[in-house]
């Protein structure tokens, strides 16, 4: 029997445009939530897809709708809230698992935490399978295997042009939320460090201007120095993640950077930026604007530097908006995971999981180019 893929979160916007890719692609995932009636409503305007019912705080309703081999999509967020649930029943049952968050905190906790647990089980975890943190991996691992033996520290970049009005879903604004006050991590002097969000601040060329970027933990601290220690590149020491999407307030959030561990740790003032930013999140739509994201372009970055800074190879990457790169690649990696498994069990990143080759050619499925 071939294993099934089961979607957790289809009621939800980007659970409801990875069904939709998915079934673009001639899948025909099983969509699991807690809500029947919306289930039901997807299920029929999607061809009649099967449903089943679960919830992201009960791992046994999970474990319930997959069986060893089965490939787990969860698309429900905010993932340091609600993705333990999920992740343990993945573990539990040995099952192939991808998510969409973009939450450094839940990413470091899966590759830390959950990972050893994984390899015991048989299963495989792919966090952060989507426009965060797929791209920019890609993109640094091509600019990192370019440069090869020289390569001292890689530099990942997210950035976005054009678009206009709400940009982003409301649930993708609560996710955020939740981790700006929470540690985030660089990969410095051959070791995964802690340090909040923007403590590094730098440029990047975007179609011929400069633009800020500060630097955010992502799936690369992960993956590269694993790449690097197949013996492409022993000197490896720095692998930093950077995100271009703030523009103006990029320099702002770096220099007050050194202030977010102090809020985090006063009880009061983070109950205030948690209340504020609520009130925020909450005045917004559920869903971005279509016509906004139609106008939006991505690009990526990847730059291998040798020990003096000089940078030995660059790769620069363009896809459509950020939801469609997420349901793309996740619905190819859900069909690839089902027909011919991953390499490997435990914590994976995209690299390890396809090799380097077949994440060009399915990121390229989801209109992930070179420019």
């Amino acid at each position: 029997m071939s294993p099934k893929i089961v979607l957790f979160g289809a009621t939800g916007y980007t659970g409801a445009r990875v069904a939709e890719a998915m079934t673009r692609r001639g899948l025909r995932p099983v969509l699991a939530g807690r809500d029947r009636s919306r289930l039901a409503g997807i299920a029929d305007r999607l061809g009649g897809l099967p449903t089943g019912q679960a919830d992201a705080s009960d791992e046994a309703s999970v474990r319930a709708l997959i069986t060893k081999g089965d490939v787990l999509v969860s698309t429900v967020g905010p993932f340091t809230q609600l993705g333990e649930s999920v992740i343990r029943a993945a573990i539990a049952e040995g099952a192939i698992y991808f998510d969409s968050t973009g939450e450094p905190p839940f990413i470091r906790r899966v590759f830390e935490q959950h990972g050893p647990a994984a390899e015991r089980t048989g299963a495989a975890l792919l966090t952060a399978f989507g426009n965060d943190y797929v791209p920019g991996t890609l993109a640094a691992a091509m600019a990192l295997s370019e440069a090869g033996a020289a390569t001292a520290g890689v530099h990942s970049g997210y950035f976005l042009h054009g678009g206009g009005g709400q940009g982003f879903s409301k649930g993708t604004l609560r996710s955020l939320a939740g981790v700006v006050l929470e540690p985030m991590y660089s990969w410095r002097s051959g070791q995964l460090t802690s340090e909040p969000a923007g403590h590094s601040y730098r440029t990047f060329v975007v179609r011929g201007r400069p633009r800020p970027a500060i630097s955010i933990g992502g799936t690369e601290q992960f993956a590269l120095p694993r790449l690097a220690a197949t013996g492409l590149a022993p000197r490896l020491r720095e692998v930093e993640s950077y995100l271009g999407w703030l523009g103006p307030l990029s320099k702002p959030i770096h220099l007050g950077s050194s202030l977010t561990p102090m809020i985090a740790r006063n009880r009061q003032l983070a109950a205030g930026f948690a209340k504020l930013t609520g009130l925020v999140v909450n005045r917004v739509a559920e869903e971005p604007s279509a016509k906004g994201l139609a106008a939006t372009t991505s690009y990526f970055f990847g730059e291998a530097r040798d020990e003096a800074g000089s940078v030995l190879a660059s790769v620069a990457l363009t896809a459509p908006e950020p939801y469609a790169i997420t349901a793309d690649l996740l619905a190819w990696a859900a069909d690839r995971a089902a027909a011919h498994g991953v390499a490997g069990t435990g914590a994976l990143d995209a690299v390890s999981a396809f090799g380097l080759d077949t994440l060009r050619a399915g990121a390229a499925e989801a209109r992930i180019r070179p420019v």
